[in-house]
């Protein structure tokens, strides 16, 4: 489950507004939005859903105690800036665990909400392509964040958390990692 912060934060930048901007849309003071965003303060569900709308988003509710999207990207982010890529690469696994553990629209919603960047490109792209491969699965319409550009690499790069980890071969890979760029190990998510 996001929580309000990840989801107000991730939404104002995705919709290009500062705190500022949003905050004058809305009627209510910058350091406000700053808290809300920042964990400092937790506002009621219709104050978030009023800076969401505001943002041009909407907000969604799901039965399920899983993170979704956006606030694994968070975690990754943190691991990413501690140099930490095996601690990213479990959260990555968690996200996928989360996806294949639901159906259906809660499967569909635990992908919905655009997760900010997390500072490197190939995180970036694992996580959309995490995302499009199971909800392809299901057949669920994907969120048109999935396949923006900058969710997409350049070359092709290999997601690993040892630099002597083999790269995968391409029938190795799945095609939503393949699309992306991501030389991931199909294997990597495998339920244990």
């Amino acid at each position: 489950m996001t929580d309000s912060a990840v989801l107000l934060r991730s939404a104002r930048r995705n919709s290009g507004l500062t705190q500022e901007a949003l905050a004058s849309r809305v009627g209510v003071d910058q350091a406000r939005v700053s808290r809300s965003e920042g964990g400092q303060e937790s506002p009621r569900f219709d104050t978030v859903d009023k800076l969401l709308a505001a943002t041009g988003h909407r907000l969604y509710a799901a039965p399920t105690r899983r993170d979704d999207a956006a606030s694994i990207a968070s975690s990754i982010r943190e691991s990413v800036e501690a140099k930490d890529p095996k601690r990213a690469l479990r959260q990555l696994i968690q996200l996928n665990d989360n996806l294949v553990a639901e159906t259906g629209l809660v499967r569909g919603i635990l992908g919905l909400a655009e997760p900010e960047a997390t500072g490197k490109k190939l995180w970036d792209a694992a996580i959309a392509a995490v995302v499009a491969w199971r909800l392809n699965e299901q057949n669920l319409p994907l969120p048109g964040w999935v396949s923006a550009p900058k969710r997409k690499l350049e070359r092709s790069r290999p997601l690993s958390a040892d630099p002597a980890d083999p790269i995968p071969g391409r029938s190795d890979i799945p095609d939503e990692f393949a699309e992306r760029g991501v030389l991931a190990w199909r294997d990597t998510f495998a339920s244990v």
